[in-house]
């Protein structure tokens, strides 16, 4: 039931590795932008997708980010919860889902800046922000699918489409 692993582009050296396929995804906890906790554990028994992105209001991030608002069905029929995070304030976070309507939560990896980030190994020290990095959990908590892209280089919603049949055997 894994999924390839892609590794695009090198980039500065990261505090942790990017964990791997078969992995359990590191625990985190973080603020959405209401305010209110979002532990990763929270979600076992269901699928769930860590989307990393690097800053609330850029392009590539809101032309990412509206792909996945756009096509939250394909999410929702795979018992798939969406969790975008990026090194923003949950103040910034909040703005951004009103303007942009997004209906999944927005997490604030702000202070300890990067810090889960880093836990998962695409935290860039040298530009204080997140890599384009994406990880795809089983309901169990394991690492079933993982893409890390350079900067300037948006994700494919169809290798996302991929995975998830994977996880449901379709």
């Amino acid at each position: 039931m894994t999924t390839a692993v892609r590794q695009a582009g090198a980039g500065p050296a990261v505090s942790c590795a990017v964990p791997a396929i078969g992995e359990a995804a590191p625990d985190f906890e973080l603020v959405n932008q209401f305010g209110e906790p979002v532990r990763l554990s929270d979600f076992r028994g269901r699928n769930v997708v860590i989307v990393f992105y690097p800053f609330a209001f850029s392009g590539i991030c809101t032309g990412e980010l509206c792909e996945l608002r756009d096509n939250l069905a394909l999410f929702e029929n795979a018992d798939a919860a969406v969790l975008a995070v990026s090194v923003d304030s949950k103040f910034t976070q909040r703005a951004y889902a009103e303007q942009e309507n997004y209906g999944f939560d927005l997490l604030a990896d702000f202070w300890p800046h990067g810090a889960v980030a880093g836990e998962y190994g695409i935290f860039d020290a040298e530009s204080g922000m997140a890599k384009r990095g994406t990880f795809i959990l089983d309901a169990a908590g394991i690492v079933r699918y993982v893409v890390v892209n350079p900067r300037g280089e948006a994700r494919d919603l169809k290798e996302y489409r991929a995975a998830l049949a994977s996880l449901s055997g379709n």
